[in-house]
């Protein structure tokens, strides 16, 4: 599987739900993909950790980028850092993305699935 469809792209709230995505992704050998409930917002989650791989430094900075590209930001500014132009954390082996509402972050999940289920961008 190289993508995955906004439609399926498992949400949680709990701790107990959490742990059950985690471990059914797990036995799969497949990476997490996954919408947090949060507070205030949704999160996106992804996670390579437990199967001992990251995504490749170039990988990375392609998803840095390509989320940062669909980030709106008034015109004439630009975000300082680049925790704030991905609108969270994006790293090689976890990453944490921030949405306003469940329909954005499956979106964005959906998208991000592209770079983080292809095993030729694994190390």
């Amino acid at each position: 599987m190289k993508h995955l469809a906004p439609s399926n792209v498992p949400v949680y709230e709990t701790a107990d739900e959490q742990r059950a995505i985690w471990h059914r992704c797990a036995e799969r050998g497949q990476p997490v993909i996954a919408v947090r409930d949060a507070t205030r917002g949704h999160i996106v989650k992804y996670d390579l950790q437990h199967l001992d791989r990251q995504l490749s430094p170039s990988t990375v900075q392609q998803l840095r980028d390509r989320v940062r590209s669909r980030r709106p930001y008034p015109t004439g500014t630009d975000p300082i850092s680049e925790t704030e132009g991905v609108g969270g954390e994006a790293g090689p082996v976890s990453g944490e993305l921030h949405a306003p509402t469940e329909a954005a972050a499956r979106e964005l999940a959906s998208h991000i699935s592209q770079f983080v289920l292809d095993r030729d961008n694994w190390q």
